[in-house]
């Protein structure tokens, strides 16, 4: 059994993806220092959150059966540290949450692993409209003013309500999260306010998981980047027109990343998406308190729990996504049918170079099959052809067999 697990439980758009990439792609260098990330592949332990906690998630959830318990195994059989790492974690019930840290082999006495507890937190300033966004990359279409009105009810009883709540109200978390786990094993690393050295909030990951004297590669190719707010606009727009007619397996690689993540993200000369001025005394006022209420609590704070206090937005930049510059809808839209007809035309080439490779194929198989007698006369045709000499012997031994099948 791991004598040490660490779990990191959320937030979303916290520097996740950039983590779980640099654990994944180290996982070998990690195990020659005890440290386990167990993952065959690099959404592993996305199917295991899935898994645990019985979401449905475009079809992937089928591909999850299992995943969890699969997991759980591997950290109880390390003897080390072991590190597990999803964002969705933050959405578990208290009951799925005592199933995990019983699998995991946590025994509220004591008795069991040392389970530490990991949150990364950013300030809702930045967390609102960053959520909204990312339901827009996963196919949603309601307008940006609809998911404000949402997650302000103080019902939160709507589907996004609860789900945003679920996954940002960081006290909520911990409280779910940590009631067995003593607060000197809950760890809290803050994401820096902007302006901050690029790598600030990687030295943080890496004092809160123990990796600072560990040379680890941080370069990765993952990310989640943001999108301007025309380009939101337009994500939204497909959505409503189309997203019905794709299929989750083709909705991910075409819009997702290769519209969001690979084309419309590029473009960085777009106004920013922000929280609208008039929500900021809203959003300050639960700041505050959620500051108040962990500083309280005796956790490991790694960073600052004032970063958690956003800035407030500037109404000179505001810009409403439900009503952008349609200029620059129009620049985004062109962007984007021309990664698509470059995408298609990707493809076309990729479908000929199969066929080329297909009709080789069975080029060989018919050689491989032909008598050995057959291929042997073939070769000898061949080398005759090659040769001026050789083509008049083949033209007259043509004639004369011509002639004895028409005397016959």
């Amino acid at each position: 059994m791991s004598r040490r697990v660490l779990l990191h439980v959320g937030t979303p758009k916290t520097g996740t993806s950039y983590l779980q990439d640099v654990l994944f792609s180290n996982r070998e260098l990690l195990l020659t220092h005890g440290i386990s990330y167990p993952a065959d592949r690099f959404d592993a332990h996305f199917l295991a959150a899935l898994d645990l906690m019985r979401l449905r998630w475009g079809g992937l959830e089928m591909e999850a059966v299992g995943a969890w318990d699969r997991l759980a195994a591997q950290v109880r059989e390390h003897d080390g540290t072991s590190i597990i790492s999803h964002e969705i974690l933050a959405t578990a019930s208290r009951t799925q949450v005592a199933r995990a840290l019983e699998s995991l082999g946590h025994r509220a006495d004591g008795t069991g692993a040392e389970v530490h507890l990991v949150i990364s937190a950013r300030d809702l300033v930045r967390q609102i409209p960053a959520e909204w966004q990312e339901n827009v990359k996963h196919r949603e279409s309601f307008r940006y003013a609809r998911f404000l009105k949402l997650i302000a009810d103080p019902e939160r009883d709507s589907r996004v309500g609860a789900w945003f709540w679920a996954a940002q109200e960081v006290p909520d978390i911990l409280a779910r999260w940590g009631a067995t786990i003593p607060a000197e094993r809950i760890h809290v690393v803050t994401v820096p306010r902007p302006g901050g050295p690029p790598d600030l909030l990687w030295q943080r990951f890496q004092k809160a998981f123990g990796l600072t004297d560990i040379d680890l590669a941080a370069v990765t190719e993952r990310t989640n980047p943001s999108l301007g707010v025309p380009e939101s606009a337009l994500v939204r727009r497909i959505n409503k027109v189309a997203s019905r007619d794709l299929a989750p397996a083709s909705y991910r690689p075409l819009v997702r990343e290769l519209l969001a993540h690979r084309t419309l993200s590029q473009r960085t000369d777009s106004p920013r998406l922000s929280l609208p001025p008039e929500a900021y005394p809203w959003v300050a006022e639960l700041e505050e308190a959620w500051i108040a209420e962990l500083a309280g609590k005796g956790y490991d704070v790694v960073g600052d729990l004032a970063d958690l206090r956003g800035t407030p937005p500037d109404p000179a930049r505001w810009v409403d996504p439900d009503k952008p510059p349609e200029r620059q809808v129009a620049s985004a839209a062109v962007d984007a049918i021309r990664a698509l007809l470059l995408e298609a035309a990707s493809r076309g080439r990729e479908i000929d170079e199969l066929r080329e490779q297909l009709t080789e194929a069975r080029a060989e198989l018919d050689r491989l099959h032909t008598p050995r007698r057959v291929r042997a006369a073939e070769w000898t045709v061949d080398q005759l052809e090659a040769r001026a000499g050789g083509r008049r012997l083949l033209e007259a031994y043509r004639r004369a067999k011509g002639s004895s099948s028409a005397s016959a």
